[in-house]
């Protein structure tokens, strides 16, 4: 338990593929849930990779994905799961390499939508200009990346706020972030805020467990799809270790031994290469992410 406890606090000793130590690592703000999740792929993954020389497997969480970046320059982490918002983040700044995409609940991708009150008077996006959005958190692809992308596109500058009972500025966007989909949704609900943006999935939840929301809330935007998740390995890790993770992780769906370690992963459902049209679409989400992050951050 004490070893497992260091490891939730990335307190652990620098460890390599190259040394017969494959390392997952995630960005988490709750490591003992999150360590749970990946613990049972990390202890399934191993023991079919003993022919390129793995024969340890670990887990180590960022808190941030500065502290991710710091990992994989430094070669404490050789495989990240991660949302693509932030794995493109990852490529970019520490050269992570993208090496599938994740399938969770039987779902590839999912959409962006924007709604608001529908006594809002508000029917398209233009008309949010000196109104107020809420999103998830900074580091959500769905609940922060896509809409504010989206806005962007629109030509629409944007505000950060301290709370939702800020005022926006008159020529702008104002926009604040409510932690969690149920504070998202219920701040629209209440009219603390103008509109919210998160997951079509989100939208859909919502719109199952709360008889007011599909009264009173309508989607006026839903974006182009974008990869639920994705696998990203070092820079350094040896192609013949990447190669072999890659087989391993696209046979685990048809692997009844693997079933509950994917459940326990997020509900994955399967892992998958890439086709043209989804990468069209990451390198889309990756210009459009740095935008954002250029502009608001």
């Amino acid at each position: 338990m004490r070893l497992a406890f260091l490891l939730l606090l990335g307190l652990a000793g620098l460890a390599r593929a190259a040394d017969g130590v494959l390392v997952l690592g995630r960005i988490s703000d709750d490591p003992r849930r999150h360590y749970e999740q990946l613990k049972p792929l990390i202890d399934y993954v191993v023991p079919r990779m003993k022919d390129v020389g793995i024969t340890e497997g670990r887990v180590l969480m960022a808190r941030d994905p500065q502290q991710m970046m710091s990992y994989l320059r430094r070669g404490k982490v050789d495989w990240v799961t991660e949302t693509p918002g932030t794995g493109l983040l990852l490529a970019d700044k520490a050269g992570a390499r993208p090496l599938l995409l994740t399938e969770r609940s039987g779902s590839r991708e999912y959409r962006s939508v924007i709604f608001t009150h529908r006594d809002s008077g508000i029917t398209e996006l233009p008309q949010l200009r000196g109104r107020t959005i809420a999103f998830q958190s900074p580091s959500s692809t769905s609940a922060y990346l896509v809409p504010a992308m989206v806005l962007r596109e629109q030509g629409l500058p944007m505000s950060l706020m301290v709370s939702p009972l800020d005022e926006a500025d008159p020529d702008s966007v104002g926009y604040v972030f409510a932690n969690t989909d149920a504070n998202l949704g219920a701040w629209v609900h209440k009219r603390l805020v103008d509109a919210g943006g998160f997951s079509d999935q989100d939208w859909e939840s919502l719109q199952r467990v709360s008889e007011a929301a599909r009264r009173d809330l309508v989607v006026i935007h839903t974006t182009g799809p974008v990869p639920r998740a994705m696998e990203l390995v070092s820079a350094g890790m040896p192609p013949e270790i990447a190669a072999r993770l890659k087989e391993v992780l696209l046979g685990a769906s048809q692997d009844p031994q693997a079933r509950e370690a994917l459940r326990q992963f997020f509900r994955t459902t399967g892992f998958y290469e890439a086709d043209p049209q989804t990468q069209a679409s990451l390198e889309q989400l990756r210009r459009g992410a740095r935008d954002v992050r250029e502009a608001l951050e």
